[in-house]
């Protein structure tokens, strides 16, 4: 298990109604608890603290129907448009493998429960499904970009 993963498993917990984690990979474990005692009797591997790094927030241009780019969007105001939100922190995939084709498009119209995307995190794909019945305005994340927690990923129209 990488760095990266780690960070991620870590902003997963922080953000999750969890208070510890923990899981066995390749013969190492690794237990994240945000509070309580650290049960030393198990053979355990330092993590370095890591310090918070100031980041501006990642704006990724969207790529239209024909290849065009649009401008990123802009905080909704219309109380047609719902933002659908990544439950987790991963990695987004608008298909299921390389060679297929993406879920949806924009203008594409969807129901509810319809897949819309992957989120992979730690290796394992989680599908995220439309929460209403409506059309696809804006889709505000390139392909096999990370996303964060709560981030954005589609506008839909409601019906």
């Amino acid at each position: 298990m990488d760095l990266k993963e780690i960070r991620q498993l870590i902003k997963m917990v922080e953000s999750a109604d969890i208070s510890e984690f923990e899981i066995e990979e390749d013969g190492n474990k690794i237990k994240i608890s945000k509070n309580g005692p650290v049960n030393t009797n198990q053979e355990m591997h330092y993590i370095p603290q890591m310090m918070p790094q100031m980041q501006a927030p990642m704006t990724a241009p969207v790529v239209a129907q024909g290849g065009e780019t649009a401008e990123p969007a802009t905080p909704v105001k219309n109380d047609n448009i719902v933002e659908v939100r990544s439950p987790m922190v991963g990695t987004f995939y608008r298909a299921a493998s390389p060679d297929s084709d993406p879920y949806c498009d924009i203008n594409k119209t969807v129901k509810s429960g319809d897949v819309l995307c992957i989120v992979e995190a730690m290796k394992l794909m989680n599908e995220i499904e439309a929460e209403v019945s409506g059309k696809i305005v804006e889709i505000l994340v390139e392909n096999a970009q990370p996303v964060e927690y709560n981030q954005a990923l589609f506008l839909i129209e409601k019906a």
